[in-house]
């Protein structure tokens, strides 16, 4: 019925009105790769860290899920797949986006997307999150707030699944070309904090091949601080 152009992402597209997340479900039940679960509403949305996603009505929330035969190295760069197809989507639409390292995705230094990858046994999910007709929450912003008027959501939905399919392809034969691709899109030259296991103060200069993001501090020295449990600001 949308007339998708893909040859595996969105082959299967199973809909709800409102679920605790799609993650949980992509997880709990054995689809095939390439199945998309999407919901009207999620009532126990959640991005990294455990953090809640508040997933009201008029957003797009969902997961795809993928069996990708790539070593754990490569797996963050799922994240970064995510995080470029959403800017790809946005940019189709007249939205300029860029995304913040590890996991989102802001217009004007606003939020408006966020990526969630898990894994499940042999298989990945992709988590993703876009503000596109929902009023979003303090200290973000959404598709229709930035251009004034709503959107259809399935037209948004076709393009955010084919850029996936498009995206995922390319990562099977190269990732190393989505992490540059990330890499282009990223905010980077500016003073921030990373809060971990420590802090890190300095300026976010790069990502390194593995996915890290290299911060260079106040004595000129460069730290590579790991994709994980760690949260990142702006100063």
């Amino acid at each position: 019925m949308l007339g998708l152009k893909t040859s595996l992402i969105g082959k299967k597209v199973v809909y709800f009105q409102e679920i605790s997340s799609t993650n949980d479900v992509a997880k709990s039940e054995k689809f095939e790769e390439g199945t998309v679960i999407v919901a009207d509403v999620q009532i126990s949305g959640h991005g990294r860290l455990n953090r809640k996603w508040e997933s009201p009505r008029g957003g797009l929330w969902l997961s795809v899920i993928l069996q990708p035969n790539v070593s754990m190295e490569d797996l963050p760069k799922i994240t970064f797949l995510g995080a470029v197809a959403v800017v790809r989507t946005l940019e189709e639409f007249s939205v300029p986006a860029r995304i913040k390292w590890p996991n989102d995705v802001l217009v004007d230094f606003k939020k408006i997307a966020g990526i969630l990858v898990e894994k499940k046994g042999k298989r990945v999910i992709l988590g993703i999150g876009l503000n596109v007709n929902n009023d979003a929450p303090e200290n973000g912003t959404s598709m229709k707030l930035y251009l004034g008027s709503e959107l259809a959501l399935t037209n948004v939905f076709k393009s955010l699944i084919e850029n996936l399919d498009e995206l995922y392809k390319v990562f099977m034969e190269s990732p190393r070309t989505i992490l540059e691709l990330a890499r282009e899109l990223m905010i980077l030259g500016v003073p921030v904090k990373v809060v971990g296991d420590g802090e890190v103060v300095g300026v976010a200069e790069d990502v390194d091949d593995y996915g890290r993001l290299i911060v260079r501090l106040e004595d000129g020295s460069k730290k590579a601080v790991i994709y994980g449990d760690v949260s990142l600001r702006f100063l």
